[in-house]
């Protein structure tokens, strides 16, 4: 979906396929047949964004020949969609029945990650639009904070990976005349928690290229404050290239039982649930949401935020609710103002089948409704910050 912010420029949303399960090429066309087109068709448009997900045997096939990237990109036109971004966070397996820790690996201090990532980036200038030029890509905020943090080897070879990504995504600028940019996408646990952490490790990259993913659920579970955030973003000069849009799951009085036993259902075994607090004396958390409600490892005078990205039209019932005024806080900075700070943005649910089974949906239809539905919320309120949706 394209909009016309006021500026005159083009602002694209598009919704992650991560949510589909999929690791090689022939799954990911299947993604395209029974999920993606059904949610065009639902929201009544000739043409959808999807930020595509490809794990890393589907990019390996593509590489490899190009008469199949070809055939991808034909079918992308033909079935109406298209693809201006990239979700370059998880490598392999994010389908699997647990993924939990694994999905860090491999980080940024392993040649794979940049292979990956660099692999990406070409089939990404390729999938462009024939009208598009710019394309993003978010990946992993350098690695999971043990055994990095604290390790400066790790540290110098991360950054000495990021800027040899810089010079190869310049060298495929010169080559296609596509720009690609690669996020850094902060996320509780992990080197890069936070925006603010994020500013050290991209100022010492020092390059365009290189910049930051703001994902709204990662944002409201750290308790970051949208505007100050990306204020300290801007006064880096570190671009945000593009945006997740995405609720966390909140709990305002989680010392009351009723809450814990509410919290407890969305408690399940495939991804990991940071949860976090904030106190007086500063950010208090956990590693999964379990450990959380099971007994005293967080304080509970104060609310808690969990990583569970909750569909952004459907809050949880009473006692719980979602950070989606997180969400519009963030979007409103990004794109409400006189020039956007960032023109790709991506509904990233990805958890619909990890909800509680009474909210799951069971068909494939009851799932592209709920995407259409987040979709819906979203465009409106990209209208109702003055942008104009196009055809």
């Amino acid at each position: 979906m394209r909009f016309r912010h006021p500026d005159g420029s083009t602002v694209h949303l598009s919704y992650c396929t991560n949510v589909h399960p999929a690791e090689t090429l022939d799954g990911v066309r299947a993604q395209l047949r029974d999920h993606c087109e059904p949610v065009r068709r639902r929201l009544g448009r000739d043409r959808l964004g999807i930020g595509l997900w490809l794990a890393r045997d589907a990019a390996r096939t593509l590489i490899n020949d190009p008469a199949e990237l070809r055939a991808l990109r034909a079918e992308l036109d033909s079935r109406g969609l298209e693809v201006v971004t990239l979700n370059g966070f998880p490598y392999e397996g994010f389908g699997s029945d647990e993924v939990k820790y694994r999905v860090y690996r491999p980080d940024w201090t392993e040649p794979d990650r940049l292979a990956h990532t660099t692999d990406l980036a070409r089939l990404l200038a390729a999938l462009l639009p024939d009208d598009a030029t710019e394309g993003t890509i978010s990946t992993l905020p350098l690695a999971w904070r043990t055994p990095y943090d604290g390790d400066p080897e790790a540290a110098r070879t991360a950054r000495a990976a990021l800027t040899t990504l810089a010079q190869r995504l310049d060298a495929l600028a010169e080559l296609t005349g596509k720009s690609i940019r690669v996020g850094l996408e902060p996320e509780p646990g992990c080197t890069v928690e936070t925006t603010a952490d994020a500013i050290a490790p991209l100022t010492d990259v020092a390059h365009d290229r290189i910049g930051i993913c703001v994902d709204t659920c990662h944002l409201a579970t750290s308790f970051e404050d949208p505007g100050t955030a990306l204020d300290a973003l801007a006064a880096a000069g570190i671009r945000v290239v593009k945006s997740q849009l995405s609720a966390a799951l909140h709990a305002e009085h989680p010392h009351l039982p009723e809450v814990r036993t509410a919290l407890a259902a969305f408690a399940e075994p495939r991804f990991l649930h940071q949860t976090r607090t904030r106190t007086a004396a500063g950010l208090r958390g956990t590693d999964d949401l379990d450990e959380a409600v099971a007994g005293r490892a967080l304080p509970d005078s104060t609310p808690w935020r969990a990583h569970f990205h909750v569909p952004l039209h459907a809050p949880p019932a009473p006692p719980l609710t979602s950070t989606l005024p997180v969400l519009r806080d963030t979007l409103t900075r990004l794109v409400g103002g006189p020039v956007p700070l960032t023109r790709h943005l991506e509904v990233e649910t990805y958890t619909w089948q990890a909800l509680p089974a009474e909210l799951r949906p069971r068909t494939r239809t009851q799932l592209a409704d709920g995407i259409a539905a987040e979709l819906t919320l979203a465009r409106d309120l990209l209208v109702d910050l003055g942008l104009k949706e196009l055809p």
